[in-house]
């Protein structure tokens, strides 16, 4: 379904210059603004603070950037939200990722293209945004196991219930695809 955006991410006066500083950073580090980022210039101080955080996963200390990817991902086909699912395809498969495999991950997350102790920690990322209550020391021992920190696991866990939250702000305000506010 495609719907007309319910508000347009028309910049407050007086800080154009501000969050035009800040988009000109995000397309020089992708190429382009998604429309969802794009979204979040309604309001600076969140527009900051977002990018702030996309900034530290894009140079996370540990975790792959297939990972991450991935985690948006999975999480983004779980809230059915579209534009995040096309988004992180095409970084997916920017980073060399098989289309088909990145695609067969949604029904079967452990066969995700993702080394082995990755997909331990994707699926304890995922099992955080369904069942938060249902994750115990028995899925932070296996994280353990399999080389991750409590930080590295803290992270994973917090950039899917960012995602969540992100991929909720698309759908409420019917941000479906990239060209949303052409």
């Amino acid at each position: 379904m495609n719907e007309k955006p319910l508000i347009t991410p028309n910049v407050p006066n007086g800080e154009e210059q501000h969050v035009e500083g800040i988009l000109n950073q995000v397309e020089q580090a992708l190429g382009f603004v998604p429309d969802g980022l794009r979204l979040y210039s309604i309001s600076p101080p969140l527009l900051e603070n977002f990018v702030s955080t996309i900034g530290y996963f894009r140079v996370h200390p540990v975790m792959r950037q297939e990972l991450l990817a991935m985690i948006r991902y999975l999480a983004s086909a779980d809230a059915g939200c579209q534009f995040c699912i096309d988004l992180n395809e095409g970084f997916l498969t920017s980073m060399g990722v098989d289309l088909d495999e990145i695609r067969a991950a949604r029904k079967a997350p452990k066969n995700a293209p993702l080394e082995a102790n990755e997909k331990q920690l994707l699926e304890l990322a995922l099992k955080s945004l369904d069942d938060p209550d249902g994750v115990d020391q028995t899925d932070m021992e296996a994280a353990h196991q399999q080389g991750w920190t409590d930080r590295d696991i803290f992270d994973a866990v917090a950039i899917a219930a960012n995602n969540r939250a992100f991929n909720l702000v698309l759908k409420t305000f019917k941000i479906e695809h990239q060209g949303a506010f052409a």
